[in-house]
Formats: C-alpha cells, structure tokens, sequence
C-alpha cells in the first residue's frame, strides 16, 4: 500500500454518498445511502489494498479501516 493510497466514501453535495480514489475527483460510485456507499467502498479497498476512509455528512472523517500491508502489530 502506498503512502496515501485511500478510497473515501463522501457525501455529495447534491444528494447521497460517493466513493473516490484519494486524489482524484472523479466519483468511482454513488449510492443513495452511505451504508450501500460503505459496503461497496470495501470491497473495493480489500480488492485494492487500501486504506478505506469514512467521511460524516460535515465532510469530517469518523473512521478508518486499513485493508493493506498494515504493519499493526509490529513484527517482532
């Protein structure tokens, strides 16, 4: 997993929730309810070994899950 390498799950601004690329404005999917926005979202960053990263509807992050080459717990 490279440094930074996320997926998001967002509210859009118009209505409902949008998962995206760290980086990237485009909107990968969009889903009416952020639960179908989070299941989706998952699969995905498990697929990609990403770190996935949960947003609240004030745009703030509530959560996040790594789903990479997480280093918790250290070796040794």
């Amino acid at each position: 997993m490279g440094k930074g390498d996320s997926h998001h799950v967002l509210p859009n601004k118009d209505s409902g929730w949008d998962v995206k690329r760290s980086g990237s404005q485009k909107v990968i999917y969009h889903a009416d309810t952020k639960a179908e926005a989070e299941n989706v979202a998952r699969v995905i960053s498990k697929n990609q070994g990403t770190e996935l990263v949960i947003h609240g509807k004030d745009g703030k992050i509530q959560r996040k899950d790594s789903h990479g080459n997480d280093d918790y717990p250290p070796k040794g």
